[in-house]
């Protein structure tokens, strides 16, 4: 019997599977109108997952609660003002580091109506369901822990859960002394309960949200942050103290039974926070991935505690989840960049609100009056926060908070559905994030499109009217005919530059995309609360019917989040309670 050996595949061709594999998830989980994504056919109310990680026996390192008088006096930085110029860094203790989880990952109130009680947070989640779990990485801190450590931040006890004490060469071995790190993992289990198969999409929405609420919160603290993309996978799990979870293996089918290990841990990314008034500084990754190789040596406490009972599989979540692992890179990084400003140009726009105001009273309206009319001004001010590069620089470089936590160019655009703009015509509006793709934008769209400056748009913000005319009903239409996208003030698609990003980089990217839109999104919410208004992301759209009506073909722009703005109509059967017991009343 002869046999005959199968050659080896080379790195590009493993890339090339891995994007074919990464390409057949997005395509198998749009929406369209005659065929939703698989998903479950009613919610199993009896397994709905437990919105909070615990690892039990770990100790528990309470946080500082911050008193109104503390939060919100005249020394807590006005919320435009971060995007100018931030404050001075405050020094790394457990007050800083209490006040940046409080004003990002923690809980924001809860609500209660008949027998039902659930809490909110201040980074948000698709269904609310927060399939983002967060950990610190950090030096010695004064009152938390004499020696270096990694923490899991649970935020139902505004608390660090002590995984494990770290040697003390690994600060300032690999970082600064005055640095920390704060990493991010997704439990898709989580979001698949509800969402079925497209829940890896909501899940890498999630990351970008808590990434621009972290980046926001430490502006606010004068701390500068940064997406440390040279790790690989494997980095982040030793870094997290993710061993512990058994590694989930896809069945040949959807199985149903007792599984914890679908509850596993995926590792997303690890932000570097630090002092936004230091000089550049260089990560190097070959000498971080030394260094964690210690880590499976140390001592990791406390058990994570099971979700649910019983769980369904949904196998292309898994698949789609190793084949965008992103490998390490070997290179050096020098962590600096310039501050961008973003500006004003509409001061009365905003309310008057504080930083930490605007985050923890951010909500998503989940009903809007389709009256409230929106200034122009105060429209153009929330676009103008919304560019990537701030003002005056016209290349896709993300320089300006909170995307300046992202280390690539930006690949995400946003087309206009505008209903009741004082002063601008109804109509379609394509906002260009990244100058560098115009061309190709306009070479892709429409030919009738306009592409022209509407009246009295700033200079330097790349606002294009299309085309005029009443955009209510389609933008309800493509958004799962749900009536919120078109009762705002305007609503919006962001659309990514999909497949030649992939091809350039990596299926690794594919998560990252949908990172930036949430970072997006992030800002979105806060400019909305900032100048009085509400907002509500909007995951469940027609993809390409979006393409359609924008006269997109083939994979090069892909719509991948959904958003409306406008003023909420709140439900009087709702009560609002305190995030925590004790004073502070944030709801």
């Amino acid at each position: 019997m002869s046999t005959s050996l199968q050659p080896t595949p080379t790195e590009q061709q493993k890339q090339d599977l891995s994007t074919q594999e990464t390409l057949k998830y997005h395509n198998q989980t749009k929406h369209s109108f005659t065929n939703y994504a698989r998903g479950p056919h009613g919610l199993d109310w009896a397994n709905q997952p437990n919105p909070f990680r615990r690892y039990l026996a770990a100790p528990l390192l309470p946080l500082t609660h911050p008193t109104p008088t503390s939060t919100n006096d005249q020394n807590a930085p006005p919320y435009p003002s971060v995007f100018i110029s931030p404050p001075p860094p405050k020094p790394l203790s457990k007050t800083a580091i209490s006040e940046l989880f409080y004003n990002s990952l923690a809980l924001s109130a809860w609500k209660s109506t008949g027998f039902s009680t659930w809490s909110l947070r201040v980074n948000p989640s698709s269904g609310n369901l927060h399939p983002t779990e967060a950990y610190i990485i950090s030096p010695p801190v004064d009152s938390l822990s004499e020696h270096p450590f990694v923490a899991h931040y649970a935020p139902k006890e505004h608390s660090l859960e002590l995984r494990a004490r770290i040697g003390s060469d690994f600060f300032p071995g690999c970082f600064p002394e005055d640095c920390f790190l704060i990493g991010f993992s997704s439990i898709f289990w989580r979001e698949a309960w509800k969402y079925g198969e497209r829940a890896f999409r909501y899940c890498n929405h999630d990351v970008g949200h808590a990434i621009a609420a972290v980046a926001m919160a430490a502006a606010g603290l004068g701390w500068d942050v940064r997406v440390l993309d040279g790790l690989g996978y494997e980095e982040l799990k030793k870094l997290m103290g993710l061993e512990v979870f058994r590694e989930f293996s896809v069945p040949s089918r959807p199985v149903r039974g007792k599984m914890p290990e679908i509850e596993f841990e995926h590792p997303d990314c690890v932000l570097l926070v630090f002092p936004n008034n230091g000089g550049g500084f260089e990560v190097d990754y070959e000498k971080v991935r030394v260094a964690l190789s210690e880590f499976l040596n140390l001592e990791w406490r406390g058990k994570p505690n099971v979700l649910s009972k019983e769980h369904i599989c949904w196998d292309i979540i898994y698949r789609t989840a190793e084949a965008v692992k992103k490998p390490l890179d070997m290179s050096k990084e020098l962590v600096f960049q310039p501050f961008r400003s973003s500006g004003v140009i509409s001061e009365t726009s905003y309310k008057g609100f504080s930083l930490s105001e605007v985050v923890r009273r951010r909500r998503s309206a989940v009903d809007m009056d389709g009256v409230t009319m929106m200034a122009k001004e105060t429209f153009y001010q929330i676009l103008l926060h919304c560019m990537p590069s701030g003002c005056g620089e016209k290349q896709g470089r993300q320089l300006a908070l909170p995307f300046r936590a992202l280390p690539w160019d930006c690949e995400v655009h946003a087309v206009l559905f505008v209903h009741r703009v004082v002063g601008l015509p109804n109509g379609l509006y394509f906002l260009v994030r990244n100058e560098d793709h115009l061309n190709e934008l306009r070479r892709g769209t429409r030919s009738e499109f306009k592409w022209v400056k509407p009246d009295g748009c700033p200079g330097d913000l790349p606002l294009y009217e299309l085309a005029q005319g009443d955009c209510l009903e389609i933008s309800k239409r493509l958004s799962c005919h749900q009536d919120i996208a078109g009762d705002g003030c305007f609503s919006l698609g962001m659309v990514a530059r999909l497949e030649p990003t992939l091809q350039k980089s990596g299926s690794w990217m594919y998560p990252r995309l949908f990172w930036e839109t949430g970072v997006l999104g992030q800002v979105l919410y806060l400019e909305a609360h900032a100048v009085g208004v509400s907002a509500t992301g909007i995951g469940c759209f027609f993809d390409d019917p979006v393409h359609e009506i924008l006269g997109l073909k083939g994979l090069d722009f892909q719509s991948l989040y959904h958003f409306t703005i406008g003023s909420p109509v709140l439900d009087k059967r709702i009560m609002s309670l305190p995030a925590y017991p004790g004073p502070n009343v944030d709801a």
